[in-house]
């Protein structure tokens, strides 16, 4: 490791938390970003590295940063499935409307990929079902689109 930004990405996404501690004791920049806007808080969600994340948040990590394609740490963890770790960003303020490049949210993303427990939590806690994406599709066209009948379910009753 050439740099404390390095080191923070590189045990962010490893989950290697004794390392992590260690960085964040000497209060580098937390939100970071490497060369594709990648976070510390983002790679630590996408790896699932639930402590790693909590960690982050509590140094201050800034949920709603996307990386240079305009995903977030909650459109990352409702694409790989991490129920726990997309409550636990909710909770610390993730904005379930934000939109990337194509327009996608993190609910469509939970619905595309059959991660029906977070469409579920998504809509709990309020996510706009009238996004549209770049296409024009909402959600629920998607969760037609895929046939995904659970999806589909939890989307009308919205």
């Amino acid at each position: 490791m050439n740099s404390l930004p390095e080191a923070l990405l590189h045990a962010a996404r490893i989950g290697d938390i004794t390392l992590l501690e260690t960085v964040l004791a000497q209060k580098p920049d937390i939100n970071t970003q490497d060369s594709r806007g990648f976070t510390p808080l983002v790679l630590a969600c996408y790896n699932g590295n639930l402590e790693s994340v909590q960690l982050l948040l509590k140094a201050g990590a800034d949920v709603n940063i996307p990386d240079f394609s305009g995903n977030t740490a909650l459109m990352g963890v409702c694409f790989k499935g991490y129920a726990p770790i997309a409550g636990l960003l909710i909770t610390h303020g993730a904005d379930l409307n934000l939109q990337h490049s194509n327009g996608g949210t993190a609910l469509m993303f939970a619905t595309l990929f059959g991660r029906n427990d977070l469409v579920k939590l998504m809509l709990d806690h309020g996510a706009d079902t009238s996004i549209r994406e770049s296409r024009g599709l909402t959600a629920l066209d998607l969760a037609y689109q895929q046939g995904n009948e659970q999806a589909i379910e939890l989307l009308q009753r919205v």
